[in-house]
Parts: C-alpha cells; sequence; structure tokens
C-alpha cells in the first residue's frame, strides 16, 4: 500500500515536469484526453503545475503525518 502511494508521488512529479519541460510530446495525449475541447501548450503547462501541486502536498502530507 506505501510503496504504491509512493509510487503515485513520483509520477505526480514526473509527469509535472515533463509537461513542463517538453509540452509538444503531451500534445497528443492531451488531445485524446480532452477530446471535445482542443489541447492547448496553456492546458498542458497549467496541469504540469498541478501536478507537480499536488506531489508537494501529498509530500507533506507523509512528512506531516509520519509515514
Amino acid at each position: 500500500m506505501i510503496t504504491s502511494l509512493l509510487f503515485l508521488i513520483q509520477l505526480y512529479l514526473a509527469f509535472g515536469v515533463a509537461g513542463l519541460v517538453w509540452p509538444d510530446k503531451f500534445m497528443p495525449l492531451f488531445g485524446i484526453l480532452m477530446f471535445p475541447w482542443p489541447a492547448s501548450y496553456r492546458v498542458i503547462r497549467i496541469n504540469g503545475i498541478a501536478a507537480i501541486g499536488a506531489y508537494l502536498v501529498l509530500v507533506g502530507r507523509i512528512l506531516i503525518a509520519g509515514l
């Protein structure tokens, strides 16, 4: 359970940073995931920032809870 949670947290960080560094590589994926709406670099950048924010919240919660 804890290992899968830590893996999920690492995925948040990896995809958040990758979305900020290589938004053009994520454009086809977001084109499929957001089908009725067109994917844009702004949406990919916002998603990357939100994923890094989720990573920081989860890491902070783990550190405070003393996992």
